[in-house]
């Protein structure tokens, strides 16, 4: 039995991307191998010598230092362990430090383990708000340092919103967290490749990478920690990378994921300008062919006051009023055109982007939502293949809208 790639136009790289072909052959050829990296025999040797280089190797992708790097099942792992683990180590040094804050445009795998501690460790769960292009309240987060910075266990704000684009001010939340020794996470998944990610030069605490986003194999990413970082291990066993993150480590994946990080960070600069140019054709056509489409987030070339782009050079989202993002990615997808409504975690609820309500979107408006999110393998029929058919899907979606919303009408 062979596999090939899905046929048709595929609009959805922030869900997941194709391996890249070095990191592919990379993983055969680790995966054809056998050897526990925590055995001492010389098989086990191999292994661990391949797990260190890739921690090298990540490490300096990343403006790291090796013993930073905690090599995890993926990104929402990482997270977990991120809020989870910072959480309870600053709570065991400081009774008092029950409260985390998090942006209300986070990731569920952020979202989810914070109101987990609110409802079985006794944590006090902040949203901080954001702006009508998802971009943090400096402000807000400033005000609630103030008055509860003695409370507050942590800070984690995304560095680059996984739905609509927007680039967080990272290193501002860094440097004002600081002023009240509150250390900050930031989940990065969405960044590294697309934007410069260096984590000494952030100033953040801890950061989440994942493999299947630039390049390389769903199932393995990383959490990069300071080493002065109080990090309570939220699995337990072998007591792997450094006593928080047990388990057999996957050498395969790992050395796979490394070398796709390494050639998506290397080739950054001249990938992140090609698809900035292909995203501004496809925006720039969608607003033709459906002139009342929305663009979510900030505009294609918009910059942060320090001068740096305040979008991924590779995202595009839009709502299309009087439509349901669900049928028109259904109806996109049986004209060979894949995309998503946001977030794939979500994919297939029948609720509103909690990003865009967080942005002031009106329900009935977030609900038309449609992601469009380019990759390394993305080119202009893609695109062409994707504005031949919207005007036609909009207009049965809309149409679909409209007697679902009648009585009797089928939802």
């Amino acid at each position: 039995m062979t596999t090939t790639e899905a046929p048709g136009a595929y609009l959805d790289h922030a869900a997941t991307t194709p391996m890249s072909p070095a990191a592919l052959e990379a993983f055969v050829a680790e995966a054809g191998r056998t050897g526990n990296a925590s055995s001492l025999h010389s098989a086990g040797r191999a292994a661990r010598r391949v797990v260190e280089e890739s921690r090298e190797s990540a490490a300096a992708a990343l403006g790291a230092r090796p013993s930073e790097v905690i090599f995890t099942g993926g990104g929402t792992e990482a997270d977990n362990l991120a809020i989870k683990g910072i959480f309870w180590g600053r709570r065991s040094q400081d009774p008092r430090r029950r409260r985390v804050l998090v942006s209300a445009v986070e990731h569920h795998a952020v979202l989810d383990p914070a109101f987990w501690l609110a409802g079985h460790a006794g944590a006090d769960i902040t949203l901080l708000p954001v702006d009508g292009e998802g971009r943090l309240d400096l402000d807000a987060l400033t005000d609630e340092l103030a008055a509860h910075g003695d409370e507050i266990a942590l800070v984690s704000v995304m560095w680059a919103n996984n739905e609509v684009g927007t680039l967080q001010p990272v290193r501002e939340v860094a440097r004002i967290a600081h002023r009240h020794g509150v250390p900050v996470h930031t989940d990065a998944v969405q960044a590294v490749g697309q934007v410069e990610v260096d984590f000494a030069a952030s100033g953040v605490d801890a950061l989440t990478v994942t493999g299947h986003k630039l390049g390389g194999p769903v199932g393995v990413g990383a959490l990069l920690a300071r080493r002065d970082l109080p990090l309570e291990a939220v699995s337990h066993g072998g007591g792997q990378e450094r006593g928080v993150r047990s388990g057999t480590l996957d050498v395969a994946a790992i050395r796979s994921f490394a070398v796709a990080l390494r050639e998506a960070v290397d080739a950054r600069g001249e990938r992140a300008t090609a698809l900035a140019d292909l995203r501004d054709v496809l925006v720039a056509g969608v607003r033709r062919v459906v002139p009342d489409a929305v663009l979510r987030g900030p505009a294609p070339d918009a910059t942060t006051p320090s001068g740096d782009m305040a979008r991924l050079p590779a995202n595009a989202h839009f709502t299309f009023p009087g439509a349901e993002g669900d049928s028109l990615l259904y109806l996109l997808d049986s004209a060979g055109v894949q995309a998503s409504t946001g977030s794939a975690c979500q994919a297939g609820v029948p609720q509103p982007s909690h990003v865009l309500l967080a942005m002031g979107v009106e329900e009935t408006d977030a609900r038309g939502a449609l992601r469009f999110s380019l990759g390394a393998s993305s080119t202009r029929d893609d695109v062409d293949r994707l504005l031949e058919a919207l005007p036609g899907v909009a207009e049965r979606a809309r149409a679909a809208g409209l007697v679902s919303t009648r009585p009797g009408g089928v939802a």
